[in-house]
């Protein structure tokens, strides 16, 4: 394989609609807002995303959730033990990158008990969290249960609960993939193009009762590759470049097509334009 020699930039357009994209746990699961009513969803639930995708792929990956275990290992300090011991972190590091795309892509700590090394590895992949283009509306709906869980004559207190969405929003994801980095890691171009499809088919197997089938989808994805290791723009001037707005200002947005999109042209820069799936 060979180790990418450009750098490239991504943003993401994601269409949610009655669903939950990321739930809070520290405010009931509600979907993340911030305080001026845009929708967030944070850069760890992206990446999870992603590393679900690499493993449907069929690459092996270090941070595995526990409903996605393939290897037998029932955490991660026992899959960082299937590797060879040594104490040159150099090599560890080495070793941990070419046997896991998700090390190679993202980094890794590994700082585990009973462990004779301390290796962190920072990754060239980044990704911001994404946050809606516009405010959204967060909904709720009361939910019962037809069976109780425990037995007893009557229906239980726990058969009452709430299930939170918002009604739709339209958010960008935005990141990078640093040649540096990837150097020490040994990112390829191979790999490049693995993470382009992961983002391209983000919600493909990630059906759940807060995210139905077919409420999450990619809209756009557009992937920019740099004619040099440092890249010919700043990531920030190109992920500017891409202006969205409703079409009418004030409305409420319904679907993807309630807005509309532009991308400025940067000289010497050409912008792959990619639809989801």
């Amino acid at each position: 394989m060979g180790t990418l020699k450009n750098k490239i930039d991504f943003v993401a357009l994601v269409s949610v609609t009655m669903a939950n994209p990321n739930g809070d746990p520290l405010n009931g699961n509600r979907p993340r807002t911030n305080y001026e009513g845009f929708g967030e969803i944070s850069d760890v639930c992206i990446k999870r995303k992603i590393r679900n995708r690499m493993q449907d792929l069929g690459n092996p990956i270090f941070v595995q959730s526990d409903d996605r275990n393939d290897d037998g290992c029932k955490s991660l300090s026992d899959r960082a033990k299937t590797m060879e011991k040594t104490k040159d972190k150099e090599i560890y590091a080495r070793t941990a990158c070419e046997k896991w795309l998700d090390v190679r892509s993202f980094g890794q700590v590994f700082a585990f008990k009973q462990d004779s090394v301390s290796v962190g590895v920072r990754g060239p992949v980044s990704i911001h969290q994404a946050v809606s283009l516009s405010p959204v509306e967060v909904q709720s709906m009361q939910i019962t249960k037809s069976v109780n869980s425990e037995t007893s004559e009557k229906r239980g207190s726990d058969t009452m609960g709430t299930k939170h969405f918002i009604r739709y929003g339209l958010y960008k994801i935005k990141g990078s993939i640093n040649v540096q980095l990837a150097e020490k890691t040994g990112f390829s171009e191979e790999d490049a193009q693995i993470v382009k499809e992961c983002l391209r088919t983000l919600f493909e197997n990630d059906t759940s009762s807060a995210r139905p089938e077919g409420s999450m989808e990619v809209y756009k994805l557009f992937w920019w590759e740099h004619n040099c290791a440092g890249g010919q723009y700043s990531s920030a001037k190109v992920h500017n470049s891409v202006h969205v707005a409703l079409k009418e200002e004030g409305t409420v947005p319904n679907c993807p097509q309630d807005y509309v999109y532009r991308v400025d042209s940067l000289p010497g820069l050409t912008c792959e334009e990619i639809d989801g799936i």
